[in-house]
């Protein structure tokens, strides 16, 4: 594969990946109804041990083998029947995830272009529009098209010109936008408050759901068991220092998610909105907060807005990345002709889960008292993600020979490193997650 990322590229590739909507949007919300402290002291903790950890497994693994996902498992899989490769199957679930994420981050852009300009007055006004916005199919259509043309159009360029070019100019932009945000933050007198809700750690909030959230974070954060880290990894340099690179995306995301929650606690503490609103605290609660700052208002709605849409555009570039690769490679068509042969089918499902979400087709695309959009966000980060993780990890840490392993990552782990993260990857990630993920399901 000639179509390279350079070892900047790289980085801030995978930086794009981890920093979507997922450290900008679901970060502070989870911490909200977390109670503080507590979830964020543990996403601290579990972000440095665990998720490094599966990150450097999943990179390690496109890196030594240089392939699309499936055949990456297939390559270091020693078995003559070579089942591992139907673990990677599991990992290319981006275009389905993309199906209900696109439609969120059409939400974000309907938002940047037409209600910052207009803010709502009260908490009443601001659920009327967000629930409007719910009801029509027609904007929220026109906003996961515009979403997924910009996506199709970035991955149909390739790695070099198409997403290393696109992280290039979106992430420094992303980081000097937060930070301004995160200064004018600082300038007001709740700041600290801010400051003592997302640091207050108190002991009795360590509560097994709090575990649960804080694991389910870490793997948003990381994109970790969607195949993008292995995928990414495959089309950057054998001699990229992997321990570096997960050194710089892991802090930079801990960075930009305690940035994020610091800035909008802060507004949300200094207008008096409710911290604990879930998903509605960026739809509902903000745009009152920025209503309510007079002038400014409008310019800081959109400025954050602006960076939220950057973060969720190189998270969607990431999730459509692996299917295509894999594509492309295994049935030699055209990265052109793949990449909207999946646009369009993603566009299609989309459209059926925008309809899940409308009052007059909802009773018929509901099961079990879940809508057909909550199905598919459970199945992806209640089932799929964490699954993909666990294969990943299995598969380096137990079906690997620990030889094998030590030798494939001896360009960047000395022997005291791989041992601290070959323990960490073999018996402390699998306790911690599948007893998560099981507590999660029962």
């Amino acid at each position: 594969m000639g179509n390279h990322f350079s070892k900047l590229g790289f980085v801030l590739a995978a930086l794009g990946s981890a920093i979507g909507l997922g450290h900008i949007w679901r970060f502070p919300y989870m911490t909200g109804v977390s109670g503080g402290g507590a979830f964020v002291l543990l996403f601290l903790f579990l972000s440095l041990s665990v998720g490094a950890a599966m990150f450097i497994a999943e990179m390690l693994l496109g890196q030594s083998t240089q392939k699309n996902v499936i055949e990456a498992f297939k390559e270091l899989d020693l078995n003559p029947k070579k089942r591992w490769k139907y673990a990677g199957l599991l990992l290319i679930s981006g275009p389905l995830i993309l199906t209900f994420y696109g439609t969120i981050l059409g939400w974000v852009l309907y938002y940047l272009v037409s209600i910052s300009f207009n803010l709502p007055n009260s908490i009443q006004e601001s659920e009327q529009i967000f629930n409007d916005t719910l009801q029509s199919i027609r904007l929220q259509s026109i906003g996961l098209l515009s979403v997924l043309l910009i996506t199709g159009w970035i991955v149909s360029r390739g790695i070099k010109e198409g997403i290393e070019k696109l992280n290039l100019v979106l992430m420094p932009l992303l980081f000097a936008t937060f930070f301004g945000l995160l200064f004018y933050a600082m300038s007001m007198d709740s700041f600290s408050k801010a400051f003592h809700f997302m640091f207050d750690f108190k002991p009795k909030d360590l509560t097994s759901q709090v575990f649960t959230y804080s694991l389910g974070q870490v793997f948003f954060s990381l994109s970790i068991g969607l195949g993008i880290n292995i995928t990414y990894a495959a089309v950057t340099d054998k001699t990229q220092n992997l321990l570096k690179s997960t050194i710089w995306v892991v802090l930079s995301g801990i960075l930009i998610s305690l940035v994020a929650g610091l800035m909008i606690f802060t507004f949300v503490f200094e207008y008096g909105a409710n911290v604990s609103q879930g998903t509605g605290l960026i739809f509902t609660s903000l745009p009152v907060v920025f209503g309510q700052m007079g002038a400014i208002g409008t310019l800081v709605s959109v400025l954050f807005l602006l960076a939220l849409a950057f973060a969720g555009i190189t998270s969607t570039v990431a999730l459509l990345e692996p299917s295509v690769m894999y594509l492309t490679e295994r049935y030699q068509y055209s990265r052109f002709k793949v990449t909207w042969g999946l646009v369009a089918l993603i566009f299609i499902v989309g459209v059926v889960l925008i309809f899940s979400l409308h009052k007059d087709y909802k009773d018929s695309l509901t099961f079990f008292e879940k809508s057909l959009f909550d199905w598919l966000d459970f199945a992806s980060s209640t089932i799929i993600m964490p699954l993909g993780g666990m294969a990943t990890f299995i598969f380096m840490g137990w079906v690997l020979k620990k030889e094998k392993l030590r030798l494939l990552s001896v360009h960047f782990l000395g022997p005291k490193l791989f041992a601290t993260w070959y323990f960490l990857l073999k018996y402390i990630t699998p306790l911690i997650v599948f007893s998560i993920w099981l507590s999660k399901i029962y």
